[in-house]
Order: structure tokens, then sequence, then C-alpha cells
């Protein structure tokens, strides 16, 4: 693993391009400042869990969330295109629409940006899939919120009832909370693509946008497991 961090091609990158300054200017200090950057992206590859399933799984990173249940050949523009007509697919379209132009913007990107950002599209396209197992575990909550509500209003509502009921308009909020907030961070990536293709050789740009596309993963991973079927309150009738 530790070799395979070291030969990443982006580490690798920052060393020649140290090295490649160093030898034109002869400033001395340009040395150590090289080999700490180096040394610190190579530490930070290694405990990538990622950058360590795509080592480990012979250099094939999953496109899709471990949740989808739909084939991996299905893009999720067409997975969004499933939901129910309503806010949540207008909003879902929209940050996937934001999603394919960070994707354009770093595949017509020039080589330097290409080999800095060369494990983020991947990420990208993860992000997307769970960003709508997310939205179709906010719809199949909010179908099961609405049959307890009608039941709520036809009978005497229990305690077991109006908790179940509670717990999904719980997750129901934080399911649309989070897709407006993968909006937002879709745009804010696409900002800071555009800001590493002009400065590539700046490695906080590439660690700050590596940064805020694992913690989206993480966050849609997480609230995509809590939709899951297996994880809502039963129905009463």
């Amino acid at each position: 693993m530790l070799r395979a961090a070291a030969l990443r091609p982006i580490n690798v990158t920052m060393l020649v391009i140290g090295a490649g300054v160093f030898a034109t200017t002869l400033a001395w200090w340009l040395l150590p400042l090289t080999l700490v950057t180096y040394a610190s992206l190579v530490f930070l590859a290694a405990r990538d869990p990622i950058f360590q399933r795509k080592v480990l799984g012979g250099g094939e990173v999953p496109k899709t969330s471990p949740n989808a249940t739909e084939s991996s050949d299905v893009s999720p523009e067409r997975r969004a295109r499933w939901l129910p007509r309503g806010a949540t697919r207008l909003k879902v379209e929209a940050a996937l629409d934001v999603y394919r132009k960070v994707v354009a913007a770093i595949v017509t990107s020039d080589d330097v940006t290409r080999t800095v950002l060369d494990d983020v599209v991947p990420r990208l396209h993860a992000a997307a899939d769970r960003l709508v197992d997310v939205a179709q575990g906010r719809e199949r909550a909010a179908e099961v919120a609405r049959d307890l509500s009608r039941n709520t209003g036809s009978a005497a509502p229990t305690t077991a009832r109006q908790e179940n009921l509670r717990e999904l308009e719980s997750r129901i909020s934080a399911a649309d909370a989070e897709i407006s907030d993968t909006y937002q961070e879709f745009l804010d990536l696409r900002a800071k693509v555009v800001r590493i293709s002009i400065d590539s050789e700046n490695p906080a740009r590439s660690n700050d946008l590596n940064a805020s596309l694992d913690g989206l993963n993480a966050r849609l991973e997480a609230l995509s497991e809590l939709m899951t079927p297996q994880g809502e309150p039963p129905r009463e009738h």
C-alpha cells in the first residue's frame, strides 16, 4: 500500500515539479519543502480508504454506492428520472446537472490538472449515486409517513404510531437538507476544480477538494444507509 501511495501519479508529479524548480532556481530550501510535501501526500494517500479499495481491488473504484440495487450501467441521471415528480426530483436533477459540469471540467482540463485529480471522477460518480439513493429512500419514507398520517386520522393514534411518524419525518427532513447541501457542495467542487486548473502546483487546493469530496461521500453514505427499507419502522394498519 505504501509503495502504491509513493508511486501515485499526483505524488510523483509533485516530486518532479519540486525537483524541476530546484534545478532551475537552485534554491536549496525547495528540497526539504518538496520532500515534506511529498511525504505528506504519500501518508494521506496510504490512509485514504477509497485509494486502498482502488489498490486492493485491482485498480477499480466502485462507481455506485454499496446500497445501490440498480445495475451499475444505469446512470444517476436516469435513476433520478424514476423518482416521483416533485420538489425532491427537481432538486436532485439540479444537483446532478452541476455534478456533470464538474466531471466535464476535469475531463476537459489540461494534462497536469487531470493527473492531480486522477481519482476524483470515480468519487464524484459515487457521490452522485449516493445522492439518488438518499432521494429514493426519502420518497419511500414519505410514502410510509403519508400512510401513517391517514391511519392516524381514521383511528385513535397510538404511541408507537406517533413515534414511527416522528422518526420518519426526522429522516425526511435530514434527507431534504442533505440533498440541498449536496447541490451547493457540487457548486463548490466545480469552483475548486477551476482554481486547481489555474494553480495546479499548489497541493493545498487539491487536498481541500479531496477532503470536501470525502466528507460529502461519507455523509451521503451514512444517510443512504439510514434511509434503506430495512431501517424503516413498520407500518401500522
